[in-house]
């Protein structure tokens, strides 16, 4: 056993004498760490232990294995990692600026399955045969998914979607390229007007922040309701209530669907109602919450604005056959006003690539939409189309031709 080891093995031991908790008492359990790391330094020069190569490396490892997740807490500590995943012991991915790359780290058999275990702690949620997926939210904010033989073929597979807040404002996702001034205020006139706002990409194409951003626009008097799988939206205003899934229990109940969150807001009296993901059939439940005068937002995943529409069309068919498209069109066509789209460059830079009107009108079977802002050799610039209920604006102090045509919100 290497010192290292040895050391880690005496902190496990003291935590558990005095009865400390890693997760509640961590600057407790530091100091004894960096404790046992000198005492057992001072006493491996008498030679009759394996010296420590670096105390300050020591007193991390010991740390990341007791207090931490270990080998992977170094990543989930990097502010330039944005992901890491699991697909065996010896293959350990990151992703850093939406670029992947395999890692020199390997796991030791068993210790994926311990680390899932603990990171599982906090959340009460569980994985086990009778459910092997689960989502669940780690103490710092990151999004835990989690996949089990045998509906994988032989090892765990995991995946830590790290909340990198780099943006809390569309002024800061300006400054990163994301978006352009003209577009970004043109979104908050949007979000202050009281407009349903829809938020649409791929995969870590940045839909989290962008949504994260847009209800940071949302003006401090009003009460914000949040409905989520797992906590990802982080509003910066002074009352918001946040609600996420639950899965059921051993005996197989007590679970809690978006479906049932989503009903349960529209009792909470909501200002405005914020989904984190639309998927299945709660998008019905959300429509019928926006239908009933309720301002909110969500997210979808989609190749383009145009495709988030035509899903958000089809996703309330999946809530049974009483739901037609009958209903379905128009309803979306009057709940839906503003599409905003976004996707990862080959460089991994995630931008906004248009921003689409729905005016309200269909056509066939059709929803029409009108170009705001699209992409010209690379670049947002403002299109023909404007926004429905243009006198929403006006009555939240906003010139929407001044908005558009310089992105002022001057005079509000």
């Amino acid at each position: 056993m290497d010192a290292v080891a040895v050391v880690e093995d005496e902190v496990r031991e003291l935590v558990r004498r005095r009865g400390l908790d890693p997760l509640t008492d961590p600057l407790a359990v530091r100091g004894l760490v960096e404790e046992v790391v000198a005492d057992y330094d001072e006493r491996s020069l008498s030679g009759g232990l394996p010296p420590l190569v670096d105390v300050g490396s020591a007193v991390r490892s010991v740390l990341d294995a007791v207090a931490g997740f270990g080998p992977l807490q170094r990543y989930l500590d990097d502010p330039t990692v944005e992901e890491v995943w699991v697909n065996e012991p010896g293959r350990v991915f990151v992703a850093r600026e939406g670029r992947s790359e395999l890692t020199t780290t390997i796991l030791a058999a068993g210790v994926v399955q311990d680390l899932v275990e603990r990171m599982l702690k906090t959340s009460g949620r569980r994985v086990d045969l009778s459910s092997p997926f689960v989502d669940a939210t780690l103490p710092d904010g990151s999004r835990l998914h989690v996949v089990i033989p045998d509906v994988t073929r032989r090892h765990w597979a995991v995946n830590i979607r790290k909340f990198v807040v780099r943006a809390a404002h569309l002024g800061d996702l300006v400054g990163l390229g994301t978006l352009t001034p003209q577009a970004a205020r043109f979104l908050e006139a949007c979000v202050v007007s009281g407009l349903n706002i829809l938020v649409a990409g791929g995969t870590q194409a940045g839909k989290t922040t962008l949504l994260n951003t847009l209800a940071n626009a949302i003006p401090a008097r009003e009460r914000v309701i949040t409905c989520e799988e797992v906590f990802e939206i982080q509003p910066l205003l002074p009352d918001v209530v946040a609600m996420q899934t639950r899965q059921a229990n051993l005996e197989g109940t007590g679970e809690i669907r978006l479906r049932r969150l989503v009903k349960e807001a529209l009792r909470m009296r909501p200002s405005r109602l914020i989904v984190g993901e639309v998927r299945q059939e709660e998008c019905l439940d959300l429509l019928v919450a926006l239908n009933s005068g309720v301002p909110g937002m969500c997210t979808v995943h989609a190749n383009s604005a145009r495709e988030a529409v035509v899903k958000m069309c089809t996703l309330p068919l999946l809530a049974g056959e009483n739901v037609t498209t009958a209903f379905v069109l128009p309803t979306v066509a009057s709940c839906v006003d503003v599409v905003v789209h976004t996707a990862t460059d080959a460089d991994g830079r995630r931008r906004v690539r248009e921003i689409v009107a729905v005016p309200g009108r269909v056509e066939g079977d059709v929803v029409e939409v009108e170009d705001v802002f699209v992409t010209r050799d690379g670049a947002l610039v403002r299109a023909d189309g404007y926004p429905p209920h243009q006198d929403r604006f006006t009555r939240a102090g906003f010139d929407l031709a001044d908005v558009l045509r310089h992105g002022s919100t001057e005079g509000r």
